[in-house]
Order: C-alpha cells, then sequence, then structure tokens
C-alpha cells in the first residue's frame, strides 16, 4: 500500500506561535477518517515509535496527524529537540487546547478527510487534553485516551506551591536528556483562572463521543487507577488494560526498531478496531 506522508507541515496560531504537524495517509479516492494524535508532557510528535504507530494507522484506513504543541519545548527549526526551554516553561493547558484546535481546523478542510469522523488519540496529559477537547468539540466522534491522567490538577502543593509562587519558576529534571526544564508560575495561574473548563472528571462525565480507555498495568508515571476513575465516570466507555505495559507501552526515545514494541503493537491494534467497530 502506498502511503502519502507529508512531514512537518508548518501550521500557525495567532493565540500561540507557529509548530509542525504531520499527515500520513493512504493513497485513496475515498474520504478517510480523522484520527489526531495528542502527545504529553515532556513529548512531541516523533519521540519513541510514534512515527511506527502512524503508518500502521494510516495502513488500515485512517488519516492520521500528529504535532507539536507549540510550547512544548521544541521550535519549528529543530522539532527533535527541547531547545526552548522558554517556550517549554511558558507552556499552559489553554495554549495545549488552542493548539489542539487549530489541528482540528487544518485537517477537517483536507479533502481527504471525513469530516463526520474525527477521532482523538491522547497520551498521559495529552489524554486530559483531549478529554476537554471532545466535551468541547462537538465534532468530535471518537475519543481513545492512552495511559492518561483523570486529573489536570497536577502542581506542587502546600509550602512548594508558595515556594513556586515566590520565586516564579521551579525545575524538572529530564531523566533522559539531563536538562532542568523550568515551569513558570503562570502555569498554575491559567489552571487556577481556568479551573472549571479543566475539569477532567467533568468532561469526562459529559462527553458524548464512543470513548476507549488505555491503559498499562504496569505505568510507572501515571497509576492505573485513573484508567478505572475515567472509567467509572463515562460507564459507556470500554476500559482496555494491557497486562505489564509501562506508561510508553514498551516505547522509548529513541526506538530504532523496525517494528512496534509488543504492547504499542496490541494498544494500536486495539484502537484501530474499535474505531472500525464503532465509527466506521
Amino acid at each position: 500500500m502506498e502511503l502519502i506522508k507529508k512531514l512537518n507541515i508548518k501550521l500557525e496560531n495567532a493565540e500561540t506561535r507557529d509548530f509542525l504537524a504531520d499527515a500520513i495517509y493512504p493513497e485513496t479516492d475515498k474520504k478517510l477518517p480523522l484520527v489526531i494524535f495528542v502527545h504529553g508532557y515532556k513529548g512531541y510528535k516523533d519521540w519513541g515509535a510514534w512515527n511506527l504507530m502512524a503508518e500502521k494507522f494510516a495502513e488500515a484506513g485512517f488519516f492520521f496527524v500528529k504535532f507539536n504543541s507549540s510550547h512544548n519545548g521544541t521550535t519549528v527549526e529543530d522539532p527533535h529537540n527541547f531547545s526552548d526551554l522558554e517556550a517549554f516553561g511558558n507552556n499552559n493547558y489553554s495554549k495545549e487546547l488552542s493548539d489542539l484546535g487549530v489541528v482540528i481546523d487544518q485537517f477537517v478542510k483536507d479533502p481527504y478527510v471525513d469530516d463526520q469522523r474525527i477521532i482523538l488519540i491522547g497520551h498521559s496529559r495529552g489524554g486530559g487534553i483531549s478529554i476537554i477537547k471532545t466535551f468541547e468539540d462537538e465534532r468530535i466522534n471518537g475519543l481513545i485516551t492512552l495511559a492518561s491522567v483523570d486529573t489536570l490538577e497536577r502542581f506542587p502543593k502546600d509550602e512548594a506551591l508558595e515556594s513556586w509562587r515566590k520565586e516564579g519558576v521551579y525545575y524538572v529534571l529530564n531523566g533522559r536528556t539531563k536538562q532542568e526544564m523550568p515551569h513558570y508560575y503562570q502555569f498554575y495561574e491559567d489552571f487556577e483562572k481556568n479551573v472549571h473548563r479543566f475539569d477532567v472528571e467533568r468532561a469526562t462525565e459529559m462527553a458524548k463521543a464512543f470513548v476507549l480507555i488505555i491503559h498499562g498495568t504496569n505505568d510507572e508515571s501515571v497509576s492505573v487507577k485513573n484508567a478505572e476513575h475515567l472509567h467509572i465516570l463515562n460507564p459507556n466507555s470500554e476500559l482496555f488494560l494491557v497486562e505489564n505495559a509501562d506508561h510508553t507501552f514498551g516505547s522509548k526515545e529513541p526506538w530504532t526498531e523496525k517494528e512496534l514494541p509488543h504492547s504499542l503493537n496490541i494498544v494500536t491494534e486495539k484502537c484501530i478496531d474499535f474505531i472500525n467497530e464503532n465509527l466506521k
């Protein structure tokens, strides 16, 4: 099967800044379901095995899009590294939701896309963002979360929060790159200002899309209890647990193999089946 790959498409967002997206889809004369992948915290569109996952979706007959959120620390010139830590420090949930809106608006107009079949797949923090967007945007018919958080209120507490307010910044070490990554206090201020909008629990309860919740039982970053909680909040959802899978379903950066990791392959096949059963 011939795949069309349009890589590093520059998108403009007047509310944030320019960022890059990829579109991968089969050569066809049919309109295809649009699947948009939303990366998580310290993630980016080309991390690990996401490219192999994208190809598998395209081979299965989907128009697959992945993108770098505008303030994830990468740049238009350097999409594979956290070369702009100032932007990373100025990221917040409002910006991530705004960027996702731009992506949807851009690709829903593509002549190869069926605008009646739009699916979001969010990993980790991107899961929380995808849940909120699904509630807000009635165009979205399907929602799949991968190792998602069940709340976006994941901030320092008590004395640490007060120290953050006073200092204006706190740093988190990136274990892979060894960079000290800043988080400016505006991040928390943005959350407080939009606390009702960013209520993942309420958005999960109210989401009208078909929902699939996927989580690894050995997730070291986001407890599997988050997935179980999301499923309780939306009883119409399907919960799919991957035995012994970690937070990235066996993927890591860099991923040099030619095949998907075993757990991520299981996840990808489950996603494809779920979309075909509910939205084809």
